[in-house]
């Protein structure tokens, strides 16, 4: 057994979580891989989950996704102290950059370090790598798809927003929102998923996907789907085997 896992250390990582450190532009970074719990019959899909302002990579960590895509790798890096949009202007909470060039592009330069350790120590499919977030999270899951297009195959962002732009790269989205949402207000969530259903190319009417979801077909084969609930800024746990849903039937071309 063990030459076994000389001859394919990937086997031995996979065993167990673990947290992995990271020197990035001279500054301490951590995150939490929790390897595939099934081996699949290929290279493994690999979900990034982003926590929210003021969480952490061990809270996050404990979303069961897992649970509804086994023989995926899920990570779940750390943020650091950052200046909050809506709250915490002195940056005493842990989050994430809000745009390009913020905070000199440290969580970009995270994630392609991130990226990098994955393709040394898993074998894992660059075609099925996927992004979602809450929150901070979430603004950073849409800035990875304006600033690492070509590296994730869809994106899930939940109740959060970034800028309106309406030049990037289409992709499949699954916006998440709640109608009571007083900290990312749902009128702004509404705008974002308009702009996004422009970008991608969306037809104006969206047919039912799931309880409370919502597809748009797209003529950049760029899905958009809304998922509107009743809540507040909560995460509603329901997501999470509906996400996975969206990301298994999504793969970058």
């Amino acid at each position: 057994m063990f030459a076994v896992l000389l001859a394919f250390p990937h086997l031995a990582v996979a065993q167990e979580s673990k947290t992995h450190d990271w020197t990035i532009d001279g500054v301490k970074r951590q995150a939490i891989i929790k390897p595939p719990l099934k081996k699949g019959t290929g290279p493994a899909p690999v979900i990034f989950g982003f926590h929210g302002h003021g969480g952490t990579m061990q809270n996050y960590a404990r979303k069961d996704f897992q649970k509804y895509w086994p023989e995926a790798i899920f990570v779940s890096p750390q943020g650091l102290p950052t200046p909050g949009a809506l709250t915490d202007p002195q940056g005493l909470r842990a989050g994430w950059q809000k745009d390009k060039g913020d905070q000199k592009d440290r969580d970009l330069h995270f994630v392609d370090a991130i990226l990098k350790t994955l393709h040394e120590e898993y074998q894992i499919d660059d075609k099925r790598i996927y992004v979602t977030g809450h929150s901070n999270g979430g603004g950073f899951t849409y800035l990875l798809w304006a600033a690492r297009p070509n590296v994730f195959a869809a994106f899930a962002p939940s109740a959060a927003g970034n800028k309106y732009r309406t030049d990037i790269t289409p992709a499949p989205i699954f916006h998440l929102a709640g109608e009571k949402d007083q900290v990312v207000p749902f009128v702004y969530q509404q705008r974002m998923m308009e702009a996004v259903r422009k970008n991608n190319q969306c037809e104006s009417e969206g047919k039912e996907w799931a309880p409370m979801c919502k597809i748009y077909a797209s003529k950049a084969d760029a899905p958009f789907i809304s998922f509107i609930h009743g809540g507040d800024h909560k995460y509603p746990d329901e997501a999470n085997p509906l996400i996975m849903k969206f990301f298994k039937e999504q793969m970058r071309r």
